[in-house]
């Protein structure tokens, strides 16, 4: 039975990126951590930040507030987790311009980890990866939503940049449609949405069907900093948000963007969803626990009970997501 892990933000620069250099890359994660993700077949992640000793901050975003950029060690944290596949659309891969997010790209392919989202032009930007999951291939369709400044152009390297203001573009959806004639499993990963917001806009949840109507097995989606409930369309989950993996933020005591969410997804086995809470303590990340994980329940419970789903507490931090017969 596959066994696929799915992380939302992976970020390692800054705060994380000083922590790097004072302990080994793979003390980022509790043992339990990598020892958990080091039993699924694939895990991937959305890479919020370059990785790379090049570059100089952008100016293409007057006032922007945050750059992210980790070192080359920072491979090493990825590979602790067995990170395979990577995205790298998102609103931190050009904090540092092109010649960071090229050697992002370099280092990830020579470290034998996919990279969808980015590229040299929009076409490269927007191919999708394919990686062997189990016996099988599995698609992976990375785009964003912002910023537009970070899109790719003609012979300069830039992002998956998609407007979903009237829906899915085209180039998305056919190329979901062109994922599924080839592999047997796809997943959609978009970067879409606000921060700091605690269920899917109805934008997102009716570009999540197309996607699933275009050839999308599983749509999870990350930017919010906060993990969303889950809904379950007759073609298979949508996670709109899994909120965060590893970071250095100030936390929210009310959103709890500390918490977030492994999502691993088992197609066709049992159970099909399980979701693992993650605790964020400052550049470190664990299993989640007591009164963390306790919250994590609630808040499950209520979010993903409005979107038709229904959760059976497997283990203190474990849960199991059904979708409820006849709510779609």
């Amino acid at each position: 039975m596959t066994a696929i892990g799915l992380l939302g933000d992976v970020m390692l620069g800054r705060g994380v990126a000083e922590a790097l250099r004072e302990v080994p890359p793979a003390e980022l994660w509790s043992e339990e951590v990598r020892e958990l993700c080091g039993s699924l077949d694939l895990v991937v992640c959305n890479l919020e930040c370059c990785i790379s000793e090049r570059g100089e901050r952008t100016e293409r975003i007057p006032g922007k507030p945050f750059f992210f950029r980790g070192p080359p060690s920072a491979l090493e944290a990825l590979e602790a987790l067995g990170v395979r596949a990577v995205s790298l659309a998102n609103n931190h891969a050009l904090d540092y311009e092109e010649p960071a997010l090229a050697e992002t790209l370099e280092l990830l392919e020579g470290a034998g980890i996919a990279a969808a989202g980015a590229g040299l032009g929009p076409e490269r930007a927007r191919r999708p990866a394919v990686v062997q999951a189990g016996d099988g291939e599995l698609g992976l369709l990375c785009f964003s939503d912002h910023p537009r400044e970070y899109a790719a152009r003609a012979g300069s390297h830039g992002i998956a940049h998609a407007d979903l203001r009237v829906g899915a573009r085209k180039w998305i959806l056919d190329a979901a449609a062109s994922l599924r004639e080839r592999c047997e499993l796809v997943i959609a990963f978009p970067h879409w949405g606000p921060n700091m917001t605690a269920a899917p806009a109805r934008r997102q949840r009716r570009v999540a069907r197309q996607l699933q109507e275009a050839g999308a097995d599983l749509v999870a989606g990350h930017s919010a900093h906060v993990f969303h409930g889950v809904e379950w369309p007759a073609r298979g989950p949508v996670l709109s948000d899994l909120g965060g993996a590893i970071d250095d933020y100030r936390v929210d005591p009310v959103l709890r963007n500390d918490l977030g969410l492994l999502a691993i997804w088992r197609p066709g086995g049992e159970p099909e969803l399980e979701l693992v809470v993650l605790k964020l303590e400052f550049c470190r990340t664990e299993l989640a626990r007591g009164a963390d994980a306790d919250w994590a329940a609630a808040r499950l419970q209520s979010a993903c009970a409005s979107l038709g789903t229904a959760v059976e507490r497997l283990a203190e931090g474990r849960f199991r997501i059904e979708p409820v017969r006849g709510a779609d």
